[in-house]
């Protein structure tokens, strides 16, 4: 029975008994890097060489190789280097690796290979080595390892040992020679091996698997041949499967293409492929099965991920609290996941079954990946009822695994994975689809998160439980402006905004707080577009209804007095601005209390207009006086704690330090780029100040 396609072993071709037609796919296999041929073994060597067949050719892997050498050819070392080649099943690890060890055969005095998947086949490889390196009466049976790890360590010159299709670390340790002028080249789906320096090798190589599409499919539609490759995962048996059924019935790649968007199902049972004596279904269809029988948990799981995105998906997140989604499962899927969910144990042993039948691929840390058309087949074989479950349960265990507070930067890293699962599994109107389009934006992809926030206006919009005149719509179209003004178009948050002014009106009424609310951005929108002072004509306006409603000492009340005062000093009055917020000051600390996020801002806002009315050295006293307490309120990674920081050598600089400005800038700059990430635009701008204050530092004659 051929294994799952996708796997190594299949897609390789390191088999000594494949035939040399070249007519037949067994003879040309596709195998994500490029096509392969069976070559000729080497002639007789000298010294001990085990080695597979040599691929035929790699492209696109010339820097790969080169990498590679440089990394293992290091002459003289007392200690083996070692190199794992890391990467998904079926990317072409083993080639590569068999590749760099042909190249290089002249160089080394023994070239082997040890297939390392299952510990007795490892050590009858080692065991072999040892015989046919040191000879038949050399190597003691009693400890083949240790005869082999003797030989290479005295051996006078360079050697390659191959570890193939290694599990883990811990798998290959015992095998390891501890010495010796040697190369120790790991191929393993696990990314996670100390000691050793990690290559990942990039998954499927569209272009190639595209060529084979069309030399096989006699077919020269480039676009259609790559659409399809990608549509196929670029999985070997998929493509040649594909490619028997094109040549077979007559029809273009295109045609396949369209068929395939729309009856996948039916076309992964069709199509012949030579050499293969399963379809693409039946293959995956029978590890599905037996694996339903031998750990129903594991049937489970490959069930959810076939319901959520093809991409890494994070079991850790998505599995974590039971208490947050069984209500929500229905009682079938309840049965089968019950035992999966807050037990990390219990996963790993799902994911473990998983992989015995090469249906998930390791991703990263509590990260697995299905293949496309594992996927695929999974839902096919879910009656239409059970998979309305299935489907209920990807979306109830992706919305509960987002974080609460998506403005938080602890939380983007699980918000990150969980994307592209929430765009797949959530409708638009969840609370879990705003909280991701939240978090792009708080990341600041705000252009990103504009355009999903559209979307999600429009989705309520036409919702019929919604409609144009929910509250929720409105919130959502408030959203939108709020984005395209980060975004970087403040026109069109102001014309958004003015646009939805009447609406909330009407809806909601003249005196509703978001009404208020509403126009207080408008407001502030205003004054972004370069019109400062309508903005603060707007502003007095809009608070004496806001005291009037709300109250003198609602916070809403205060944050326009807030802005009031900020669009007073841009209007050309910052001694008004210092002035308005030196008020504002004790009825903030006095309403909300001196440790309140609002607060400190009201505080970093009077340090600013402080130093824009003349005064650099106060506005530097201030924020230095207000670090501590935003640091210790808010942490120091808080985005307002860099805010602070930012301030406060800008300051420093402007009072006459421009030194110590470039100096607490070029500290502030890792800790910016750690929590926000490289391209956000506060570490572009800080990226920026850095330079400025760099020249003026600089001694000038």
């Amino acid at each position: 029975m051929a294994a799952v396609a996708g796997d190594d072993s299949v897609a390789a071709g390191r088999d000594a008994n494949v035939s040399a037609d070249r007519g037949s796919v067994a003879a040309e296999v596709i195998h994500g890097i490029g096509m392969y041929v069976e070559a000729p073994r080497p002639e007789a060597a000298r010294l001990p060489v085990s080695l597979p067949p040599r691929p035929l050719a790699l492209a696109g892997r010339e820097d790969l190789l080169a990498d590679l050498h440089g990394l293992l050819a290091a002459d003289n070392e007392p200690t083996p280097q070692v190199v794992a080649l890391c990467g998904l099943g079926g990317v072409g690890k083993t080639s590569l690796a068999a590749e760099y060890a042909h190249r290089h055969l002249a160089e080394l005095g023994i070239a082997w290979q040890v297939q390392a998947e299952d510990p007795v086949v490892a050590a009858a490889g080692i065991a072999e080595l040892a015989a046919q390196a040191g000879g038949r009466g050399a190597a003691d049976p009693r400890d083949p390892v240790a005869s082999a790890h003797a030989i290479l360590a005295a051996w006078p010159g360079q050697w390659l040992l191959i570890f193939d299709n290694a599990p883990d670390e811990g798998s290959v340790r015992r095998f390891l020679p501890p010495a010796g002028r040697g190369r120790v080249l790991i191929t393993s789906q696990s990314q996670h091996w100390p000691g050793a320096h990690v290559v990942d090798v990039p998954v499927l190589d569209l272009a190639v698997a595209a060529r084979f599409l069309k030399s096989r499919a006699g077919d020269p539609d480039q676009e259609a041949a790559v659409d399809l490759a990608a549509e196929l995962g670029g999985l070997p048996l998929a493509l040649a499967q594909a490619a028997a059924y094109a040549q077979a019935t007559g029809i273009t790649l295109a045609s396949y293409l369209g068929m395939f968007r729309q009856r996948q199902a039916e076309l992964l049972v069709r199509g012949e492929a030579p050499g293969h004596p399963a379809t693409v279904a039946a293959t995956l269809g029978l590890a599905l099965a037996r694996l339903d029988a031998d750990a129903p948990a594991a049937g489970g799981l490959a069930r959810l991920l076939a319901f959520l995105a093809p991409e890494p998906a994070p079991l850790t997140l998505l599995l974590a609290n039971q208490e947050a989604v069984d209500v929500e499962l229905d009682a079938d899927v309840a049965a089968v996941l019950g035992p999966l969910l807050g037990d990390q144990l219990a996963v790993g042993d799902a994911v473990a079954a998983l992989r015995r039948y090469s249906l998930v691929t390791p991703a990263g840390d509590g990260m697995v990946l299905a293949h496309r058309l594992v996927q695929a087949v999974t839902r096919e074989q879910v009656p239409v009822e059970q998979a309305r479950m299935w489907q209920r349960a990807a979306a109830a265990l992706t919305e509960a695994a987002i974080p609460a507070d998506p403005s938080l930067p602890d939380g983007w890293p699980a918000c990150a994975a969980l994307l592209p699962h929430a765009q797949a599994v959530l409708g638009l109107t969840s609370s879990g689809m705003w909280k991701i389009a939240r978090y792009i934006g708080d990341s600041g992809s705000y252009r990103a998160a504009r355009d999903m926030f559209a979307r999600i206006a429009a989705a309520h919009e036409l919702e019929v439980s919604y409609g144009p005149e929910h509250r929720d719509t409105l919130v959502a179209r408030y959203t939108l402006a709020v984005l395209a003004g980060k975004a970087g178009d403040a026109a069109e948050a102001r014309e958004l905004l003015a646009a939805l002014l009447p609406d909330v009106v009407r809806v909601l009424g003249p005196d509703h707080p978001d009404t208020l609310v509403t126009r207080n951005n408008l407001a502030s929108w205003t004054g972004e577009v370069g019109d400062p002072a309508g903005a603060r004509d707007q502003l007095a306006a809009l608070l004496p209804d806001k005291e009037r409603v709300l109250g003198p000492d609602h916070p809403s009340t205060l944050t326009t007095r807030h802005e009031l005062a900020r669009f007073t000093g841009q209007a050309g009055d910052p001694a008004g601005a210092r002035d308005q917020l030196a008020a504002l000051l004790p009825d903030v600390v006095r309403v909300l209390g001196p440790d309140h996020p609002s607060t400190l801002t009201t505080r970093h806002v009077l340090a600013s207009w402080t130093g824009e009315a003349g005064d650099p050295a106060g506005a530097r006293d201030q924020l230095a006086a207000l670090l501590p307490d935003v640091v210790r309120v808010l942490g120091p990674d808080h985005p307002n704690t860099l805010t602070t920081r930012y301030e406060l050598t800008r300051w420093t600089g402007l009072a006459g330090d421009p030194a110590g400005a470039r100096d607490q800038l070029a500290a502030l700059l890792p800790d910016v780029v750690r929590v926000l990430g490289p391209d956000h635009p506060s570490t572009l701008t800080t990226r920026r100040s850095i330079e400025y204050w760099t020249s003026e530092a600089a001694p000038t004659g």
